[in-house]
């Protein structure tokens, strides 16, 4: 998780800064700066979307795959119950 966030920052450091290397001339460089941006947090947003929807899934299966587990056992005991 702090890896994560660790590559959040460096990645605003970078991308989403207005730094020295940006000096807009008029204001179609800075439309198109902008929309650059603007694609960018886009792209970096629907990245993570995409990672946290992703890892959301896994812990469904996760779970499905633990209640399985613990019915099973629950079964085992039950059987085991009865027979002793």
């Amino acid at each position: 998780m702090a890896e994560l966030k660790s590559e959040i920052d460096s990645d605003a450091d970078l991308n989403y800064s207005l730094g020295s290397n940006v000096d807009p001339k008029n204001m179609q460089e800075l439309t198109i700066y902008v929309q650059n941006l603007l694609q960018n947090v886009q792209d970096k947003f629907q990245t993570m979307s995409d990672q946290i929807i992703s890892r959301i899934d896994d812990m469904g299966t996760r779970i499905d795959d633990l209640e399985k587990s613990i019915t099973d056992l629950m079964q085992q005991a039950g059987v085991e119950a009865a027979e002793k």
